[in-house]
């Protein structure tokens, strides 16, 4: 049987992509493959750190379980950081 490897999560380029090119003005404008890579590293990152700051919300409340209340009380944190 072969191994498989652990695969990191993380956002596949092609959605970055049409993500990105949602907020484009014009049509010629053009995504290279390092942006969207680099883009795609910072939404993990954004994402990472909204689950981090939902579970220590939801420790801080006696919770066993993390909720969408307790993102959306940290939401205007990340907001204002990023």
């Amino acid at each position: 049987m072969a191994e498989q490897q652990d695969a990191v999560p993380g956002f596949r380029k092609d959605t970055v992509d049409k993500l990105l090119k949602g907020f484009f003005k014009e049509e010629k404008n053009k995504l290279s493959g390092d942006a969207a890579l680099l883009m795609a590293e910072l939404l993990k990152v954004f994402v990472e750190e909204a689950a981090v700051r939902s579970l220590k919300q939801a420790e801080t409340e006696d919770c066993n379980q993390v909720d969408i209340e307790h993102f959306e009380k940290i939401l205007p944190q990340l907001l204002l950081d990023f």
